[in-house]
């Protein structure tokens, strides 16, 4: 059952809260586009399809195994990996063969990413091909110094800390001077021990509809710095002038 709640708000962000940040790392659904785009209902969509071909059963059901999947190992490929030793390979193909026309250009975002000192990476559970789709619609590509996807991380998704392991040793990134923004709370346990700054993306208003409630647990933690619910004020906020 779905229940409407207000997040809670943090105190503001200063220049001075980030000041010493010269690594910037970006989740990417839901994070460098707003939820209200609902792109990711494709994604989730077209998952269900592939698990209801796979496994010969209804949509229903095959909705409930995707997500007990997605509960239990992180990503709903890890599950298929684990239990079906499906191909990853063909399971990346497959749903993010999807309209990416959806997103509008933001210019806005793309000149606070671009204006941000340092070090820029997108770190997603997606794969590379849809974080470059994506960045590209938006307009945003060209500021990013590199996409860390699933692959790179060795099919281990956040929030495994094997997975922030990978992508820090990667890029050699000095996590005291760096700053990690996800619209999933629990993704940013890790890098909060890491010694990151953390930032929480969340729906416009502060208010969301919940519908699997776990994935939003953690909300209130102290792994979390900041939440904003508007990423480009956020980053004109804070970014030195």
């Amino acid at each position: 059952m779905s229940e409407n709640t207000t997040i809670r708000r943090t105190a503001e962000a200063t220049k001075g809260d980030f000041a010493h940040v010269h690594t910037w790392v970006f989740d990417l659904d839901n994070t460098l586009y707003p939820r209200r785009t609902d792109l990711f209902s494709q994604i989730d969509a077209r998952m269900t399809a592939f698990v209801a071909e796979l496994l010969q059963v209804p949509p229903e059901e095959a909705r409930g195994v995707q997500k007990a999947f997605y509960r239990e190992y992180g990503t709903t490929l890890r599950g298929l990996m684990s239990v079906h030793k499906i191909d990853p390979d063909a399971f990346l193909s497959y749903v993010h063969d999807i309209d990416y026309s959806w997103l509008t250009p933001d210019p806005a975002l793309g000149a606070e990413i671009a204006a941000l000192p340092g070090r820029k990476f997108i770190f997603t559970n997606g794969d590379r091909g849809h974080a470059e789709r994506t960045a590209r619609q938006l307009g945003i590509f060209e500021h990013f110094e590199d996409i860390f996807d699933i692959v790179a991380a060795g099919l281990v998704p956040k929030p495994a800390a094997e997975a922030y392991d990978k992508f820090m040793g990667l890029h050699r990134i000095d996590t005291a001077h760096a700053a990690m923004f996800e619209d999933l709370a629990r993704n940013l346990t890790v890098p909060k021990a890491l010694g990151m700054r953390t930032v929480l993306i969340v729906p416009e208003n502060f208010e969301t509809t919940l519908g699997d409630v776990w994935e939003h647990e953690g909300r209130e933690g102290e792994h979390i710095d900041f939440v904003t619910d508007d990423l480009t004020r956020f980053l004109q906020r804070v970014r030195p002038d």
